[in-house]
């Protein structure tokens, strides 16, 4: 393969990583674009996780076996069947030396090689390759994982130029993870409550968008729990805010194992002592379950007073939900009447006869604070 043709296969392999926009995709351009610059027949990308000391395939590309699965959940190695990693990954460092990758056949060792793993030999007569290059991944001067591409039986074997760039092409991959890992933080603090880490009002917005849409597509229940958790000027006043802090953090604690108890709910933090759960798919009655174990939870808090909490679900009797600021002032009308009637548990629209009349009038001066406000500032 001649140096021009190479150069552009490194190219895009940088490229369709940067252009990704989740982590399986960026796993899935490193194991294509690597089998695409090699000429292989099918490319893989591992981590190791030393916590476990186990090799972890992320993702599988190509020519896939019928046991191959193209985002395995649970195919992982030993790292003990894989002495490689302990030579190429710690003792040639340790003496100043570099990651090289390593070419293996289903013949045994290539030429002029050692033969570091017999049951990688055995996997790839079992799956009809022939040979493979396999190079280590060291993102941030540590280990991370392998890059690995096999070719079909029949084709050229892999050589020592083959393995040399495939090392390059590590290095490349190793690049794209690093760029992704601070895309992804970068996501995390947009979209998290940096007190809690609970998501934010951001990624409400975000995530009842999505589910309006699935409501309106399939019909699936949507739901919004909305929380004022009481008591918080009053700690803030008298004990400080690092205390009220902690009693944020305590309440969002316990969100966080309620919302937990509903499949696929997010828990947030909306802003100052006001929290919500979304979810679409459970039903009315087992949102309203845990709206009533989050505030019997809530009480039990020793700083606090308690929450008052509002329901609204498309599983009631509320009318059409065609908006998310309709959901949200009703969740919000369910909470001030809550908290006006001082209730130890959830006020559910729909199920609260004045709840609809209440979100459908104009806040007057004398309502709470911020109440009935759009999805939306």
């Amino acid at each position: 393969m001649g140096e021009d043709v190479r150069l552009r296969a490194v190219v895009a392999l940088a490229q369709s990583m940067a252009a990704s926009h989740t982590p399986r995709e960026s796993w899935r351009a490193a194991a294509v674009g690597a089998c695409d610059a090699l000429a292989g027949s099918f490319g893989a990308l591992s981590v190791w996780e030393r916590e476990r000391g186990r090799l972890k395939v992320l993702v599988n590309a190509g020519e896939r076996a019928a046991d191959e699965e193209e985002f395995p959940d649970g195919e992982t190695y030993p790292v003990h069947r894989f002495p490689e990693i302990t030579e190429f990954l710690h003792e040639q460092w340790a003496g100043g030396g570099a990651p090289r990758a390593w070419v293996e056949t289903a013949e045994g060792p290539a030429e002029g090689e050692q033969g570091y793993s017999h049951q990688r030999v055995d996997a790839l007569r079992q799956r009809g390759r022939g040979c493979c290059v396999v190079a280590p991944i060291v993102l941030h001067g540590r280990a991370w994982g392998e890059l690995y591409v096999a070719r079909a039986v029949g084709q050229p074997v892999f050589d020592r130029d083959d393995a040399d760039f495939a090392t390059v092409l590590a290095q490349v991959v190793a690049a794209g993870l690093a760029q992704q890992e601070r895309l992804e933080e970068v996501r995390r603090l947009a979209f998290t409550d940096p007190l809690t880490g609970l998501a934010n009002r951001r990624a409400v917005d975000l995530c009842l968008d999505e589910a309006l849409e699935q409501h309106r597509a399939d019909g699936s229940v949507l739901s919004l729990v909305v929380c004022d958790l009481n008591g918080l000027k009053r700690v803030n006043d008298t004990l400080g805010h690092a205390t009220g802090d902690r009693l944020l953090e305590r309440f969002g604690s316990v969100l966080s194992l309620c919302g937990a108890m509903l499949p696929g709910a997010l828990a947030a933090r909306l802003g100052g002592d006001e929290f919500c759960l979304l979810t679409v798919g459970p039903s009315a009655d087992d949102v309203v379950k845990v709206a009533e174990e989050l505030c019997e939870r809530a009480g039990e808090l020793k700083l606090g007073e308690g929450v008052a909490c509002g329901v609204a679900s498309t599983g009631d009797p509320i009318g059409p939900v065609r908006s998310a600021r309709r959901l949200f002032r009703l969740a919000d009308a369910a909470q001030y009447r809550a908290k006006a009637a001082r209730s130890r548990g959830p006020v559910v629209a729909g199920r609260d006869d004045t709840v609809l009349s209440l979100a459908d009038t104009p806040p007057g001066p004398s309502q709470d604070r911020r109440r009935f406000r759009d999805a939306r500032p």
